[in-house]
């Protein structure tokens, strides 16, 4: 399931990107004591009160903005705004309400979504009255803050919780698949979902972002198994992005990943492997999606019988994290090889749901300490007493031990491997936990 959005809006100069750092618990937007510094929004998944959302960083709005980069900025808020489940409205205390306030205002009232109001800068006892005049904005009540020192921002997550929509069921019987197409923009993401459903589907075209939402379409195979594939618009690098539109299809690209069971990344056999594609895939594989690497476009390729091999060790070392992904090499545009992807979707999606008995991965975990022993550390060895796998999609495996700080990441890889070798696994990420406990 995808995550509430908030998005964070005002006028230029405000604090919204400091409020955005001091949610984040990091700094994640560049802070300067100057407007128009966030010139494109930034994402961060956040939680608070056992709620998880997304909360979205916007450039300023300006009225009727006359500089082309504030112009630019005033859409990318609007479109914000326009995915937003919550939005979070940022004024200045120490200005007080202005112009440009009240016209954001008046746009924030049409859109008929939850408002939060946070007076921002406030940063003493002795200026807390001052909230009193942005009841004239019609949005409430206001919230004070400071978020330079962090100031009421409990308070203000609070209400912005309350005001999220309440957790909505799947949307889709337990036994779809849920498949994401994802991957940059014109490497053919819509021509496979048309291939795969056997129908012009989606609208196919040389114009990179022609799909600017995320569309479910249900396919059926021949067994009986059912799968939703959800074709969404390109995500594309930064700099690279001219329409405002794009960067909004971003939102709903990332939202069809989280609500994905199996995301098929489709790569350019012409263009390999992009720094791009990692940061796309990189999201599915931190969010425990299982994964299957299509490498379209295959019949545009000069090849030899050593081609398909040396393609893939370089897709290999290039996403050096993904090593569990299959790769199939195909053409959306001749149908070559489509027809496989429908049961290698259905076999990963098996084995991103894998349970193993505890009795089977202990006695693993045994064979495999004796065959490796653990590592030690000053007269300290590692022991591990107990293993079990308490939840799938993906599948995570806690180990219980002595000293945690002993379990080195190559030990912890080691044992990955090992459970892979023994049951498969193919396709999927796994999570490894380590806690620590006495031997009692």
């Amino acid at each position: 399931m995808s995550k509430p959005i908030v998005a964070i809006v005002g006028r230029p100069n405000v604090g919204k990107s400091t409020l955005f750092n001091r949610l984040a618990g990091q700094r994640m937007a560049i802070v300067e004591d100057q407007p128009g510094v966030t010139r494109d929004r930034l994402y961060i998944d956040a939680e608070w009160l056992n709620r998880h959302f997304t909360i979205v960083d916007t450039g300023g709005i300006e009225p009727d903005p006359q500089d082309e980069l504030l112009a630019a900025m005033r859409r990318q808020a609007e479109l914000a705004i326009d995915e937003a489940d919550v939005i979070l409205f940022v004024v200045d205390a120490k200005q007080g309400v202005t112009g440009a306030d009240q016209e954001v205002a008046k746009m924030l009232r049409t859109t008929k979504k939850p408002v939060v109001l946070a007076v921002n800068k406030v940063d003493n006892r002795e200026m807390e009255a001052t909230q009193y005049e942005f009841f004239s904005l019609g949005l409430g009540d206001p919230l004070t803050i400071s978020a330079v020192h962090g100031l009421g921002t409990g308070d203000l997550l609070d209400e912005v919780v309350k005001s999220l929509p309440a957790d909505a069921g799947e949307d889709y019987d337990e036994d779809v698949i849920k498949v994401a197409i994802i991957g940059r923009p014109n490497v053919g993401k819509s021509s496979l979902a048309n291939a795969l459903l056997g129908q012009e589907r989606m609208i196919v075209s040389d114009v990179a972002g022609t799909t600017r939402d995320a569309i479910d379409s249900m396919l059926n195979l021949s067994d009986g198994t059912r799968m939703v594939i959800i074709d969404t618009a390109g995500m594309r690098r930064k700099a690279k992005i001219d329409l405002p539109v794009e960067r909004y299809s971003v939102i709903r690209a990332l939202r069809a990943v989280d609500r994905s069971d199996v995301v098929l990344m489709v790569l350019d056999a012409l263009q390999g492997v992009t720094e791009q594609d990692k940061k796309i895939v990189g999201y599915a594989h931190e969010n425990g999606k299982a994964s299957i690497i299509v490498v379209n476009k295959w019949d545009l390729v000069e090849k030899d019988e050593k081609t398909a091999n040396l393609y893939t060790n370089t897709i290999r070392h290039q996403l050096a994290f993904l090593q569990y992904a299959p790769i199939i090499f195909i053409s959306a545009k001749t149908r070559q090889r489509v027809h496989r992807i429908g049961e290698l979707v259905k076999y990963v999606a098996e084995q991103h749901a894998m349970r193993i008995a505890t009795g089977v991965l202990n006695s693993l975990v045994e064979e495999a300490t004796m065959i490796n022993p653990p590592p030690s550390d000053k007269g300290k060895r590692l022991k591990i007493y107990f293993a079990t796998q308490p939840s799938v999609k993906p599948p995570t495996f806690v180990f219980f031990v002595n000293h945690a700080e002993l379990m080195h990441f190559s030990y912890l890889r080691y044992l990955e491997n090992k459970l892979r070798e023994s049951f498969g696994f193919e396709g999927t990420p796994l999570r490894m936990v380590v806690r620590e406990r006495d031997e009692k």
